[in-house]
C-alpha cells in the first residue's frame, strides 16, 4: 500500500454534496455506520504522491475499514469516497502546498533546536499565519481536550519542557494566552516556534495577544533588543509586531471556560462586545481591549485603579456578574506571577495560569498548565525550569516590570 501525508479530508457523499471535515472530525466507525456503508474508499488523485500510513491511522481510527480506489474493480460505482487531495490543501480559506508541509516540518525541527530561521523564512512564516489568523474571532472558539498554559516570556528551553510534559503539538492541542516575547533570552525562538506551530496544525494550537504583544512594550522589555541582536536590523521585530495585531484577544473552551491574558473590563458585559471590536490595530492606552491585556482579579469588590498603570483591578462580584451573564464556568487568564503555577481566585471563578518557571531566571517559581480534557475535568501540572543553557551575553538590562 502506498504512503501519502494527510492534511484534509473530503467526503463525498451520494448526490455530490461535499462535506469539509477537520481531522479532528474524522472518525470513520461514525462514518461508516451514519452512511451505513462497510469501507470508505481512499482515492488518490496523484498516484505518485507517498501515502504516511503512520499519521493516517493516527488521524483516521480504524483505518483497516479505508481501502484504497486501485485495489477494486470499478471504483466509479463506490460510494462515499474519502478524497486525500495533496495537490493543494485547505484549511478554510488558507492552502498549504505539499512542498511547504515539508518545509515547515524542518523549520519546526530547526527551531525545536533553539535555531532562529533566516529573516525571509519568518517573512513568509509570518504572512501566512497573518491569513489563518485573519480568520479567527476576538473570542475564538475552542473544544476540549485542550491544555491551556499562560506567559512564556522568551523561555524557550521552558517552552520545551512544558512541550515534554504536555505532549507535543499535534497530538496535544493547546492554548496559549499571551506573553511570548520579552524578558528571557530566546523570545525570537519562542515567538517563531509558536508561531510555526499554528501554521502548520491551525485547528491544534490558540495563540492568543498578551499585554507584551505591542509595539510599545516590546521596544522596552527585550525583544526589539533581541531582533537587533540576532539580525542586525529591525525587520523581524517590526514583521512580528505587526502580526501580533492579528493574534486573538480571547477564546472559549467548549462555551464555559473564558480565556484571556489579563483580565475584565468595565466596558464589556457580554461575549458579543468582544466579538464586535476591531482587533487589528497597537494596544491601546486604555479602553476595552487594552484592559483584556492589561486587567488583574483582586481580593477588593468592584473596579479598582490598577497599579500597573493600565488596566483594572476588578472584584469577585464582577467576575461572578460576568460568569453569570455569559454562561460561563470559569475564567482562565495569564499576567501575573504566581509562586505555584496557577493560583484560584473568587471562589473558583477564576484562575491565573503562569507557564515560565523561574520567572527571568530569578524568581523561584513554580510553572504550570491546564489540561481539560474530553470530559471538561481539568487537570494542572506543575513543572520546574529546565537545565540551563549558555546565556547570550546581554548588555543592556530590561528594566524592572509589574511581575
Amino acid at each position: 500500500m502506498p504512503l501519502l501525508k494527510v492534511h484534509q479530508w473530503l467526503l463525498v457523499l451520494e448526490e455530490q454534496d461535499i462535506a469539509l471535515l477537520e481531522p479532528e472530525q474524522l472518525d470513520v466507525r461514525l462514518i461508516l455506520k451514519e452512511l451505513q456503508v462497510d469501507h470508505l474508499v481512499l482515492q488518490l488523485l496523484d498516484a505518485q504522491l507517498l501515502v504516511d500510513m503512520e499519521l493516517v491511522y493516527h488521524r483516521i481510527p480504524y483505518y483497516e475499514n479505508a481501502i484504497l480506489v486501485r485495489d477494486i474493480p470499478n471504483p466509479d460505482t463506490v460510494i462515499p469516497v474519502l478524497v486525500l487531495d495533496q495537490i493543494t490543501i485547505k484549511m478554510g480559506a488558507n492552502s498549504i502546498s505539499t512542498d511547504t508541509t515539508s518545509d515547515l516540518d524542518e523549520q519546526i525541527s530547526q527551531l525545536m533546536q533553539c535555531k532562529p530561521l533566516s529573516e525571509q523564512q519568518v517573512k513568509a512564516l509570518c504572512e501566512k499565519a497573518k491569513e489563518i489568523l485573519m480568520d479567527e474571532s476576538n473570542v475564538q472558539p475552542v473544544k476540549s481536550p485542550v491544555t491551556i498554559c499562560g506567559d512564556i516570556h522568551g523561555q524557550f528551553h521552558d517552552l520545551a519542557e512544558l512541550f515534554q510534559i504536555g505532549g507535543k503539538c499535534p497530538d496535544t492541542n493547546y492554548l496559549f494566552m499571551g506573553d511570548y516575547v520579552d524578558r528571557g533570552y530566546y523570545s525570537v525562538e519562542t515567538v517563531t516556534l509558536l508561531v510555526a506551530l499554528k501554521v502548520r496544525y491551525p485547528q491544534r494550537i490558540t495563540i492568543l495577544r498578551g499585554n507584551h504583544e505591542s509595539r510599545q512594550i516590546t521596544q522596552v522589555y527585550g525583544f526589539y533588543d533581541e531582533c537587533l541582536r540576532k539580525y542586525g536590523n529591525a525587520n523581524i521585530w517590526k514583521i512580528f509586531t505587526d502580526l501580533f495585531d492579528y493574534f486573538p484577544l480571547t477564546a472559549l473552551v467548549e462555551s464555559e471556560i473564558f480565556c484571556l491574558h489579563g483580565g475584565l473590563s468595565p466596558s464589556i458585559e457580554t461575549l458579543d462586545n468582544i466579538r464586535n471590536f476591531d482587533r487589528v490595530q497597537e494596544v491601546p492606552h486604555e479602553g476595552p481591549m487594552c484592559d483584556l491585556l492589561w486587567s488583574d482579579p483582586d481580593d477588593r469588590c468592584g473596579w479598582g485603579i490598577s497599579p500597573r498603570g493600565a488596566g483594572y483591578t476588578f472584584g469577585q462580584d464582577i467576575s461572578e456578574q460576568f460568569n453569570h451573564t455569559n454562561n460561563l464556568k470559569l475564567i482562565a487568564r495569564a499576567h501575573q506571577l504566581v509562586m505555584d503555577g496557577f493560583n484560584w481566585a473568587h471562589e473558583q471563578k477564576v484562575v491565573t495560569i503562569f507557564s515560565a518557571p523561574n520567572y527571568c531566571y530569578r524568581c523561584g517559581n513554580m510553572a504550570s498548565i491546564l489540561e481539560v480534557d474530553d470530559n471538561r475535568d481539568q487537570t494542572f501540572i506543575q513543572f520546574e525550569p529546565a537545565p540551563r543553557r549558555g546565556e547570550p551575553d546581554v548588555t543592556r538590562r530590561t528594566p524592572d516590570y509589574f511581575l
